[in-house]
């Protein structure tokens, strides 16, 4: 398991942006800010600074993977995409760690590390 993380979560569907939210804490880390735009995830990522993004990639305003690439921009932050269309993500970006909805706590877990693995080795 991972040290505890200040992770930025864009998720716009509210129920699972809470229900994730809680699993993180219940897992050691904080949710320093949830996003459910493209634009807020750039702005609360600026004002936060996280540790880690978990994205959705679909948003209903914006796009997940646009943000994660916005936020690259100024600087790099380790992320993970959740998404109900993995294939979508990986012809976007490749090498992203990519964790496909519904999932498991263990799952989560598991992508999390490889995620910042890869962070590393980049």
């Amino acid at each position: 398991m991972p040290t505890a993380l200040r992770i930025l979560l864009v998720e716009d569907e509210r129920l699972i942006a809470l229900l994730l939210s809680e699993t993180l804490k219940d897992m050691g880390h904080s949710v320093c800010a949830i996003a459910s735009t493209e634009a807020d995830a750039v702005a609360q990522a600026l004002a936060h600074l996280p540790d880690f993004m978990i994205v959705d990639a679909g948003l209903s305003d914006g796009d997940g993977v646009a943000a994660v690439e916005a936020i690259l921009k100024t600087r790099l932050v380790p992320y993970l995409f959740v998404t109900g269309n993995a294939q979508k993500v990986r012809a976007l970006r490749p090498d992203a760690v990519v964790l496909e909805k519904p999932f498991f706590e263990l799952d989560l877990v598991a992508a999390i590390e490889r995620a910042l693995a890869v962070s590393v080795a980049t």
